[in-house]
This record gives C-alpha cells, sequence and structure tokens, in this order.
C-alpha cells in the first residue's frame, strides 16, 4: 500500500468525477463559448455573492492575477511573512506587478488589523504605496491554520477605511468551512475577490477560480490571457471542478478529521518536539535532534509512505481524497513504532 501525504494536490478524479468530465459539452473559451466553463464560473460567483468569476489552470495564475489586477507598479502588497504569495509564487508579485512587499509576522499564518494598519505607509514620495492586502485561508505554511469571520471583518473594515483592496487566497478555504460552518455568501462580502483551487481537497485534477466584480473579472481575464492562461476546451476540466463543488465540500470534514488523528499521535512522541495546532488538513510537525527531516522522510518511505520536508527538521503531512482510514491506521502504526523500528 503506497500512502501518499506529501500534498493534498496528489489526489486522482473519482470515478464519478471522470464520467462527468467525459460528458461535458465544450466550446472555445478563450471566445468566450465553452458552456461548461461558464455554468462553472456563474456558479462559483453566485456561491459567494459576486457578479463573476474565471476559471484558471492554477491558484498562482489566480493569485498573481489577482495581485496585478488590484495594483499598479510601484503599489505594495500587505501579507503575512508566511504568505503562498511571498513564499511560493516565485517572486511573482514584483516579476508581474512590479510591487513591492510588506510582510507582517503574524500567528501561525494569520495578521490581525492593528498589524494591518500599522504597517500601512504614508504617502511620501520615497515609499510604495500600500494599496492591497492579502489573507490566506487556510495558511499553509501556518499549519492549516485559518481565519474566522470575526476576525476578517475588522480587516475588511479597515481596508474600505483606507481604500485599500483586500484579496483572499482561499486555496483550502472549504476545509476552513466545513470546521467554522460559516457561508461563502458572508465570507464573499469581506473581500474585492477570492481565489478557490479545486485539485486540493476538493479532487479536480487542474484548476483555480478567481472571484468577484465583474469589472475586476473582465480586466482579470485580459491579464489570464497575457500569462497564457487562456485554455480552449477547458469545459472537461470545469465539469471536474462542478463535480467537486458539488459532492466534495462536506466530506473535507474526513481530511481535517484524520489529520487531527495524526497530530494527536505525533504530539504523542518522544521524537517530536512540537506539533502546530492542527485545525484543518494540514500537519506539520519539528523532530527532535538528531532526527533530521530527510532521514525521518527515507524511513518512512521505506515503509511506503511519503511525505514533504518543511524545513531541516520540520515535515508536513496532509490529509486528502485519496488518504483513507486504512491508510490512517497503518501510518498511526508506522509512526507509533517508529522509535522502535529505527
Amino acid at each position: 500500500m503506497q500512502i501518499n501525504l506529501i500534498s493534498d494536490t496528489v489526489t486522482k478524479p473519482t470515478a464519478a468525477m471522470l464520467q462527468a468530465m467525459m460528458a461535458a459539452e465544450v466550446g472555445d473559451d478563450v471566445f468566450g463559448e465553452d458552456p461548461t466553463v461558464n455554468l462553472l464560473e456563474a456558479k462559483a460567483a453566485k456561491m459567494f455573492g459576486k457578479q463573476a468569476a474565471l476559471f484558471c489552470p492554477s491558484g498562482t495564475m489566480t493569485n498573481q492575477i489577482a495581485i496585478k489586477a488590484h495594483t499598479q507598479p510601484l503599489d505594495e502588497v500587505i501579507c503575512d511573512h508566511y504568505s503562498h504569495v511571498y513564499q511560493y509564487e516565485t517572486g511573482g508579485y514584483a516579476y508581474n506587478s512590479g510591487v513591492g512587499i510588506n510582510l507582517i509576522a503574524g500567528t501561525n499564518g494569520k495578521i490581525t488589523a492593528p498589524q494591518v494598519a500599522a504597517a500601512i505607509k504614508p504617502l511620501h514620495d520615497w515609499l510604495p504605496v500600500s494599496r492591497l492586502v492579502v489573507l490566506e485561508n487556510t495558511a499553509n505554511k501556518g499549519g492549516g491554520s485559518y481565519y474566522t469571520l470575526d476576525e476578517v471583518r475588522p480587516i475588511s473594515k479597515l481596508c474600505k477605511e483606507k481604500d485599500l483592496r483586500l484579496h483572499l487566497d482561499g486555496a483550502r478555504l472549504f476545509n476552513a468551512l466545513v470546521e467554522t460552518g460559516e457561508s461563502t455568501e458572508d465570507i464573499g462580502k469581506q473581500f474585492d475577490s477570492i481565489s478557490i483551487c479545486l485539485s486540493k481537497g476538493l479532487g479536480a485534477p487542474v484548476g483555480s477560480l478567481l472571484i468577484g466584480g465583474a469589472g475586476f473579472i473582465k480586466k482579470a481575464r485580459r491579464i489570464r490571457k497575457v500569462m497564457g492562461g487562456g485554455m480552449r476546451q477547458a469545459g472537461y476540466l470545469a465539469a471536474a471542478g462542478i463535480y467537486a463543488l458539488d459532492h466534495h465540500v462536506e466530506r473535507l470534514k474526513e481530511d481535517n478529521a484524520r489529520a487531527k488523528v495524526l497530530g494527536e499521535i505525533l504530539a504523542a512522541q518522544p521524537w517530536v518536539t512540537s506539533v502546530r495546532p492542527v485545525q484543518t488538513n494540514i500537519v506539520i510537525f519539528d523532530l527532535a535532534a538528531p532526527l533530521t527531516a530527510a532521514v525521518f522522510l527515507e524511513k518512512i518511505k521505506m515503509e511506503g509512505v511519503n511525505a514533504a520536508p518543511f524545513g531541516p527538521s520540520t515535515v508536513r503531512f496532509v490529509t486528502h481524497l485519496d488518504f483513507t482510514e486504512e491508510m490512517l491506521e497503518k501510518v498511526v502504526g508506522i509512526l507509533e513504532n517508529y522509535a522502535n523500528a529505527h
């Protein structure tokens, strides 16, 4: 039995999702003529109470489009220092948009309204203009931590008062919403734009959506084209996204629950020094010296488990659609016996 905990991006379409994909009606989306893409975009926009949405190949593209659409060169983006837009998008904010980045040291990837207020720069010739705030929900590098609406609302209010745009990198947003019980409509009210990923826990093979106002999405569509993101018969992929939104949201609770079991087991091991609070489907833990991530990962790989290093002595597990209860039991056994076996 091979078990892949590297990421929730490793999921493969279910048989029912594949059937939906093969049955999709398609056209040329660059001309706006793919009916399934149009249906997916309309569905996502309605879910969040927005006017429009844009189907893109990846979450990095949706985030980068949002940054470019909301800013102009010599502006800056305010975000947590763990943010995906800073850590894992190849410096795209500078490359694509000519903007700076203003990093806040939040808590487990989350920032507060007072921190944002303190980060806003005065309007001097020698400073970039603070223009956009980006929140990540859930926060990947923060261990899958999430914002509640009560935490977001003060930030949203501040952004409106200070004429800042607010973007949500919601790659794993639904993992948070199944925990909080909050609605997509209420989330939509807080943000100028939202990115959601379909190819992580939701289990689609490809794709993310950028959601916002009609004028914003019209501009975003042009930016998608120049970034090479205009796809043709993309309806086959969009059909997977529709199926995912219809059938795979509530089951994310299972992924979150399995991650919490792993977190509890790891916290009890003498060779683990700390585990980030496990709130959703991500488990990040630190190993006791002299054990290193490389050695640990090589050992568990020999037992059929793949995972990702997150630092010299830090490891990340991510649970997902293809990680079953049987697999959980096997991993728990490997972890509980690790010290004795190695």
